[in-house]
């Protein structure tokens, strides 16, 4: 038995390779969490983004120059249309969450009753939308807020910046 070949690996090379594969998993996981909470951030920017051309049209065509106080009235389509004023991702239910955000519509500071629009349904003179992290720090580690004024502010905090707009709130470039 003198000519015997064993072949395998050790249990010490074999713990040297855990270690080595645990150290790149150390390294590489913060990055890929930043980049997630990066995208998040981004796509809360673009939701915005889309509540405030989507009230722009929905108080051109439907609203009567009134906003709309909520996201289903933004979703729900104007009489001889199929389609609402956004998407169903935002304008399916009144606080829509998406991409680790928690959104909201109401009015703004100062509204107004505003006519009735296209649908019956009772607008206001002013809005007020943010979109703030589900878990401040992992989902997101800013808050937005846009109104009326169609400019999206940024706060690095847990709650969205407040009306009237300013410091420590900034608008996004």
């Amino acid at each position: 038995m003198a000519g015997r070949n064993e072949q395998g690996f050790t249990l010490i090379e074999l713990l040297i390779v855990v270690a080595i594969i645990s150290i790149i998993a150390a390294i590489a996981v913060p990055g890929l969490l930043r980049a997630r909470m990066t995208g998040n951030e981004t796509s809360a920017i673009a939701s915005l983004k889309v509540v405030t051309s989507s009230q722009v049209a929905y108080s051109a065509s439907c609203g009567q120059n009134g906003y709309a106080t909520t996201f289903v009235i933004l979703g729900t389509a104007a009489p001889g249309t199929t389609e609402g004023f956004i998407s169903k991702d935002l304008g399916s239910v009144a606080a829509p969450q998406k991409s680790g955000y928690n959104f909201t519509l109401g009015n703004g500071a100062g509204a107004g009753a505003g006519p009735n629009d296209c649908n019956g349904t009772a607008t206001t003179t002013a809005y007020y939308s943010t979109a703030v992290p589900q878990t401040f720090g992992t989902t997101g580690a800013r808050s937005f807020a846009t109104n009326a004024g169609n400019t999206i502010w940024q706060v690095s905090a847990a709650a969205a910046p407040t009306e009237p707009f300013g410091a420590p709130a900034v608008p996004i470039q």
